[in-house]
């Protein structure tokens, strides 16, 4: 079984809606972070990343890895909860929420680099539909993913489509 989280909560995409917040998880998936870290890495004051720390800890999204001492107090190191994120069917939310997420990560590709979008509509039967979810999610597992590497995104998805069906001839 993975280790994923269940989003199911409305604080719970609320606490990930803010465009600030959902960087902050995305960046803390690296490796533990202090407030002061997660400041210089995303250009914000530690005094707003800490109030975001707090209402991502209170959805449950992250808690404190490590507490290390240093000169004069203590440094906190806050973490994913899990490494991985799946929305519950019956969330007050759809598919569209990562959709969207991902889409305000997007950069342009820069010159001699590797990208895809492809979008293709096909019709299949359940157990059609229940064998590409788990190929996908295979395909999703093998991405290495490389510290020295450049970020991309991995956006994998099956969803029902309105398409409409033509009348036969």
């Amino acid at each position: 079984m993975r280790d994923e989280q269940v989003l199911s909560e409305t604080s719970q995409f609320k606490a990930l809606g803010h465009p600030l917040r959902h960087r902050m998880l995305v960046a803390l998936r690296q490796r533990p972070a202090t407030f002061a870290q997660l400041a210089a890495a995303l250009g914000a004051t530690k005094g707003t990343i800490g109030y975001h720390v707090k209402i991502l800890e209170q959805a449950g999204l992250l808690r404190v890895a490590y507490v290390r001492r240093v000169r004069g107090g203590t440094e906190q190191y806050y973490e994913p909860t899990s490494p991985r994120l799946r929305i519950a069917g019956d969330a007050p939310v759809g598919g569209e929420f990562l959709v969207k997420a991902a889409l305000n990560e997007m950069l342009p590709p820069e010159e001699g680099e590797p990208e895809t979008t492809v979008l293709r509509h096909v019709r299949l039967t359940t157990a059609q539909a229940s064998a590409l979810v788990a190929r996908l999610e295979e395909l999703g597992d093998e991405v290495p993913d490389h510290p020295a590497g450049r970020p991309y995104g991995v956006l994998l998805s099956l969803y029902r489509a309105d398409i409409p069906a033509l009348p036969a001839d």
